[in-house]
């Protein structure tokens, strides 16, 4: 028995998955007569929706964490890699044609895994504010530029526009979002290349006075891989339309190439911007750095930036939406993720210090997607990728209803990996009771080892591929 899932998208329509019409599938199997596209499809999505600047941030935070020039470009680099998970997580999509959680069913149960499905949907839509946060900040200065600093009335203005320019492309849907990805990733990315040329010579690489620690790598790792790890719930949502013929080889390779090339390029001119300038208003210290003629393309891009990242997570929360219970299409899903977006973003931009927050924000992600992660990787590798695509769907019986549509064994290396995760966290929020015993060191992203070790220890030999 399917669920409502499949009934509320597919009933009297065609299913058509076009540029500039709204997608009419949801979460239900795209069909084989549907899917279209190849590999290089997923190497656009990544690329360009990684050409964000909050990976300038992330460089400038590990400088100020007290990494040098060449230390943080190791962690920047290194960071970049973990593109490689990203786009085996979605390998999921091209065997079953859905969701990346409707997949993680198979490791949590179909009941099992609606409380971390919420969690997902939460730290998502936390992204999505951050990125929005960043894109309105620098289309007011871009206003500003133009002679309009209306305090809070520009501030708003440009947070409208920065939340119409996202929503509309996510709407739409599937098509219209690798469209768009792709396209604004050709201008971005010439835009990008001439910041790095501008900001890459005169980078500070001398050593710095005193070596960083433990705690200055550990959190200058945690940062940066906040980002990838982020990722882990919605890989198979850009992946569900490609053909099942498509090599699997070619769209982790595509994937992970795709997100490593932006991440580092962007990371290392963080890096470098912060050997040579106060980046604690991360935008306006790299705008310093410029020339006067590409200040206004600088803001543009980083509006640009902010929108393109927005926007597959806003898409890929309103698919969350339905995989929570939600009973109504993708399209009337994601007002809602957009209306939590926006007041989301009215809170950072006029209640809170942004760079706090963003810092404490992204010190705490690792604790939800590191052990959500270890877990659903780890049962993708034992099941090889194949799974019951019914079964997924169905609402009661089936191999993922287990016990009562929970999976004790998934939701006890969950619990584990977040344990020990919380444990070892050393944010502005919280700080772990096991962080000064170990000399300061953040051992979050562990928690993601030891989520997988615990599942697959629970598992063996009960978690094998489905065979038809």
């Amino acid at each position: 028995m399917l669920g409502h899932e499949t009934a509320t998208v597919a009933t009297g329509t065609t299913g058509r998955d076009e540029v500039f019409q709204v997608e009419e599938h949801g979460i239900d199997p795209i069909p084989d007569a549907e899917r279209h596209g190849s590999a290089k499809d997923v190497f656009w999505l990544w690329f360009g929706s990684n050409l964000t600047f909050t990976y300038v941030i992330n460089g400038a935070l590990a400088v100020a964490f007290g990494l040098s020039f060449w230390q943080a470009t190791a962690v920047v680099v290194l960071g970049g890699l973990s593109f490689l998970a990203i786009g085996a997580a979605g390998l999921g999509g091209v065997r079953t044609g859905t969701a990346t959680l409707v997949i993680s069913r198979a490791a949590f149960g179909r009941r099992g895994n609606w409380p971390a499905g919420l969690l997902n949907w939460i730290v998502s839509i936390g992204y999505t504010v951050v990125n929005t946060v960043v894109g309105t900040l620098a289309l007011e200065a871009f206003l500003a530029d133009l002679g309009w600093s209306g305090g809070h009335a520009s501030r708003a203005a440009a947070l409208a526009v920065t939340l119409a320019l996202t929503f509309a492309v996510a709407l739409w849907g599937h098509a219209t979002v690798q469209f768009a990805e792709r396209w604004m990733a050709y201008v971005l990315a010439v835009g990008f290349a001439v910041l790095v040329v501008l900001v890459l010579p005169g980078a500070d690489t001398s050593a710095p006075a005193a070596a960083p620690g433990a705690a200055g790598w550990s959190l200058a790792f945690v940062v940066m891989l906040a980002g990838p790890f982020s990722y882990l719930p919605m890989p198979a949502d850009y992946t569900r339309y490609l053909p099942r013929t498509t090599s699997l080889k070619a769209v982790t390779r595509s994937a992970a190439l795709g997100g490593f090339l932006s991440s580092v390029a962007l990371g290392i001119a963080g890096v470098a911007a912060a050997t040579q300038a106060d980046m604690t208003d991360a935008v306006a210290g790299a705008e310093s750095l410029l020339p006067g003629w590409f200040r206004p393309l600088f803001l543009a891009l980083v509006l640009g930036g902010s929108v393109t990242n927005s926007i597959i997570t806003l898409y890929s929360s309103s698919l969350n939406l339905q995989v929570l219970g939600i009973p109504w299409s993708r399209a009337r899903a994601i007002v809602i993720s957009a209306a939590v977006t926006a007041a989301g973003s009215l809170g950072a931009l006029f209640l809170t210090d942004f760079t706090t927050s963003l810092l404490s924000f992204l010190s705490l992600l690792i604790i939800v997607f590191a052990p959500w992660g270890g877990v659903f990787l780890a049962d993708m590798v034992l099941r090889r990728c194949t799974y019951d695509s019914a079964g997924l769907h169905a609402d009661a019986g089936g191999p993922y209803w287990y016990r009562s549509g929970w999976h004790p064994a998934g939701l006890a290396a969950l619990l584990a990996g977040l344990v020990f995760s919380a444990l070892t966290c050393d944010s502005e929020l919280w700080t772990g009771p096991l962080v000064a015993p170990l000399g300061g060191a953040d051992l979050t992203l562990l928690g993601a080892a030891v989520s997988a070790l615990v599942y697959v220890l629970l598992t063996r030999g009960r978690v094998a591929p489905h065979r038809p």
